[in-house]
């Protein structure tokens, strides 16, 4: 059985340079690289995608309907679709191996190392200058 890989959606697979637009609303293109990754995991893992948007109204239907649009529309991915059935779409955030997300830290084992001015601070990799 695979492990689970967990990928959350915005500004991780999606760009979300426009920002929150609604649940049901994604302007934005995929982060470059981003559908190549998710098809080459599907070998190696068990691909949920988690997001905020996901147990809210018309979100997970919009993350699939966008996802199978940028792969279709995507060269890298050409006519190699049969990956995106395998990708999982919880409610809940399962119990992954590991997650990749833009707004998160590996926990060090050592409160100290979170000064809560540091954390105040804190910039998801697309709004660093």
């Amino acid at each position: 059985m695979k492990p689970i890989l967990c990928l959350d959606f915005d500004g991780v697979i999606h760009s979300y340079v426009s920002g929150w637009k609604g649940a049901d609303e994604i302007p934005d293109p995929p982060v470059p690289g981003a559908l190549s990754f998710i098809r080459d995991a599907t070998q190696r893992f068990r691909v949920a995608i988690f997001s905020s948007r996901s147990h809210q109204d018309g979100g997970l239907e919009a993350m699939q309907v966008w996802l199978r649009s940028w792969v279709a529309a995507a060269t890298e991915c050409e006519g190699d679709f049969a990956w995106l059935d395998e990708i999982e779409w919880p409610v809940e955030k399962p119990p992954a191996l590991v997650t990749i997300d833009d707004r998160a830290l590996t926990f060090s084992g050592n409160w100290v190392d979170y000064p809560l001015d540091e954390l105040a601070a804190f910039k998801p990799w697309n709004k660093k200058t």
